[in-house]
């Protein structure tokens, strides 16, 4: 990894701030299991409306939380793609940016969803039958996430493929888009407790994989670039 001396942020700035990352996408994931973990149920709305309001606030204050350390580690995709053009670098650093901003404010959009469950509960008819307004808001939320995540995800694919990054090309293999795509296919097929798990914190399980193999390629850059410099030394 040759670092280019107007580099805003240093190699071993940008290992750190995966780890930003890896944990951001821990901490969120705590909060999908607290809005939906009831054992083996698997009906994560009616999930939700038996889970104690403990449960509902810790949740939303993850996603607070969550929304720090993804902002922090968006600073890691600027680094990587420092070799590309400036307008390429940019639009995937803002697009990125963008999307782990809202993957905090869809989160917190779920405490609606929630407390309606909730509340459905308590006046005695199915968790369903107040929550659609809150759905469809969070689906609203979710549909505007999508703009820049695609953007992302082209430029991405692109720019690594050409050598334009840091990255090595192996790493387009985890682009958050592919295991995005394959959600339905690969919770349709699990049972249980597993589906509840992998299904309700299946997005935050995608940046948990794409942070930690974004860091060791960079880590692993990092090191060959220390050896080779001592080496001409």
């Amino acid at each position: 990894m040759e670092h280019h001396s107007n580099n805003l942020i240093s190699p071993l700035t940008a290992i750190w701030l995966g780890f930003s990352g890896v944990l951001g996408s821990l901490v969120l994931f705590s909060g999908d299991m607290l809005f939906y973990y009831n054992g083996a149920q698997t009906n994560l709305i009616s999930n939700m409306s038996v889970v104690s309001p403990e449960r509902i606030i810790i949740s939303g204050i993850s996603a607070l939380i969550s929304a720090w350390l993804y902002t922090l580690a968006s600073g890691q995709i600027y680094f990587a793609f420092q070799p590309a053009k400036k307008w390429i670098r940019l639009t995937v650093f803002f697009s990125f940016l963008a999307v782990m901003i809202s993957f905090g404010i869809v989160h917190a959009a779920y405490v609606a969803i929630a407390t309606s469950a909730k509340n459905a509960v308590e006046l005695g008819v199915t968790p369903n039958s107040l929550t659609d307004l809150a759905v469809s808001a969070n689906n609203a939320l979710r549909s505007l996430t999508y703009i820049p995540f695609g953007i992302f995800s082209i430029l991405f694919a692109t720019t690594v493929w050409t050598k334009k990054t840091y990255y090595p090309r192996w790493l387009i293999l985890f682009n958050p888009i592919i295991p995005f795509l394959l959600a339905d296919l690969i919770v349709s097929n699990l049972e249980g407790e597993i589906k509840v798990i992998v299904g309700g914190g299946y997005l935050n399980l995608i940046l948990l994989l794409f942070f930690s193999c974004s860091t060791f390629a960079l880590w692993r850059n990092k090191i060959k670039a220390d050896i080779k410099l001592q080496a001409q030394a």
